[in-house]
């Protein structure tokens, strides 16, 4: 049964991410990167507004605590098992396209954080809320395609944001602690029952719980794990170079590595390197665009730029440079899998080099089921009412717990088609809004 429903959603992700999907997510990039004059430029503006308070503001969180909410939500497995998978299926050159697929996408996830801030409503009870669902609703009339947008993040959100998540992390604690002679075999359901109970605490207290714990937990777990990185990259810096050519050479010829060095065409190079981009920074998704709408913002623009920034953190940073330690370990050429792979290329450092991928997948891990958590809600919010929020919360603690036990490759596909469902609809207001975005942001420095 199991083994059909894997066939299945493999068949369906091969689909959902073909050329059409490709074009339409990868053009929408190029479009409003080109329709916004190039707005990638002002990201250090957004990163320096990130820390900037703006307490007097409408909103229910700071814009620093909205960033951290939506970045624990995209810095998840995809920036390590994610990057591998692309490394293996499409070969080095997929990291080139996944890392375009970042750098565009910053005008994309402008956009529509922009968007969502613009339209959000505020509830009675003072809570915001907003994201693609209410855009497609307020900005375009269009509820029919808003609520289908809402039913499609709501599922995905337990494929993306926490089936994904537990399943890994337990497959790799459950391989790890078999192996070491340290400290006791800990099975999948061991690993899961600590997280769903760790997310249970947190969840419950809604959005503002969430934030406060992604606010200390993010920064700290990305700073540790860039230093780990720089550290493997420097045991190798002079094969550096060759690294970077052979990445830049096989994006245009392509080649990959399942069980052993094969060649593989420039489409699937393309395609991996795009929908595992897509996966790790949900730019064009509509997920992040959630969070930003319950930000204390004085502008939508000003907003819009600080939630980019999480686009140029997850993919254009952290995933560049788990790609530089994959692709420069060799060790792409020897596994047999995105987890053995990972394993063996940070293993090259004895000791420091583990701690760095199961510090990494640990913590990413739980900040992306929380981030996920409030996504998840907040369309289940705009399709019953509050009075689902609760139920649907329990359902997501054990979800948890389920997603750490079944087979892997089930959770990886649902995700990927989950994913391709709800970034339709997105690119749609995307695109028909463009004009409202190029003018907001006209206006807005116009007279700043």
């Amino acid at each position: 049964m199991l083994q059909n429903l894997t066939d299945l959603f493999s068949s369906m992700s091969g689909i959902v991410w073909g050329i059409p999907m490709v074009i339409l997510l990868f053009g929408t990039h190029l479009f409003l990167t080109f329709r916004l004059g190039f707005m990638q430029k002002f990201i250090f503006k957004g990163i320096r507004d990130s820390v900037r308070p703006d307490p007097e503001s409408p909103g229910e969180v700071s814009p620093f605590a909205s960033l951290t909410t939506a970045l624990a939500a995209t810095v998840g497995t995809g920036n390590i098992f994610g990057v591998a998978g692309a490394i293996l299926i499409g070969g080095p050159g997929a990291l080139v396209w996944m890392w375009l697929t970042g750098l565009f996408g910053i005008a994309t996830k402008y956009g529509e954080c922009l968007l969502s801030v613009k339209y959000r409503e505020k509830h009675p009870d003072g809570h915001y809320v907003g994201g693609p669902m209410v855009v497609l609703d307020k900005g375009l009339g269009m509820k029919p395609l808003a609520i289908a947008f809402a039913a499609f993040t709501a599922i995905a959100a337990f494929g993306i944001g926490n089936m994904v998540q537990s399943n890994t992390i337990a497959g790799m604690v459950d391989k790890v602690s078999l192996e070491s002679t340290w400290f006791p075999h800990v099975p999948h359901w061991m690993t899961g029952l600590i997280l769903t109970v760790l997310t249970a605490v947190v969840i419950l207290g809604g959005i503002k719980s969430i934030s406060k714990v992604c606010s200390f937990l993010v920064p700290f777990m990305a700073v540790i794990y860039v230093f780990g990185c720089l550290i493997l990259i420097g045991m190798n810096i002079q094969e550096l170079p060759a690294t970077l050519k052979l990445i830049f050479s096989s994006s245009i010829s392509g080649h990959a590595a399942v069980g052993g060095f094969s060649g593989a065409v420039i489409a699937k190079t393309v395609q991996m390197g795009i929908a595992r981009g897509l996966f790790s920074n949900e730019a064009g998704m509509g997920s992040a665009p959630i969070v930003s709408a319950a930000a204390r913002s004085s502008d939508p623009v000003r907003q819009a730029l600080i939630s980019a920034t999480a686009t140029f953190w997850d993919t254009v940073v952290i995933c560049l440079l788990t790609g530089l330690v994959i692709v420069g370990s060799g060790e792409w050429m020897n596994a047999a899998d995105k987890q053995e792979l990972s394993q063996l290329a940070f293993g090259q450092l004895p000791g420091l080099g583990p701690f760095i991928l199961t510090f990494g997948l640990m913590t990413f891990v739980l900040s992306t089921i929380l981030g996920w958590s409030y996504y998840g809600e907040r369309a289940v919010e705009y399709l019953f009412g509050e009075k689902a929020i609760f139920p649907y919360r329990l359902l997501w603690v054990a979800a948890v717990m389920f997603g750490a036990m079944v087979q892997i490759d089930l959770v990886w596909n649902f995700a990927d088609v989950a994913n391709a469902l709800m970034t339709i609809p997105n690119l749609v207001s995307l695109i028909l809004l463009s004009g409202v975005i190029a003018s907001e942001t006209k206006r807005y420095f116009k007279n700043s």
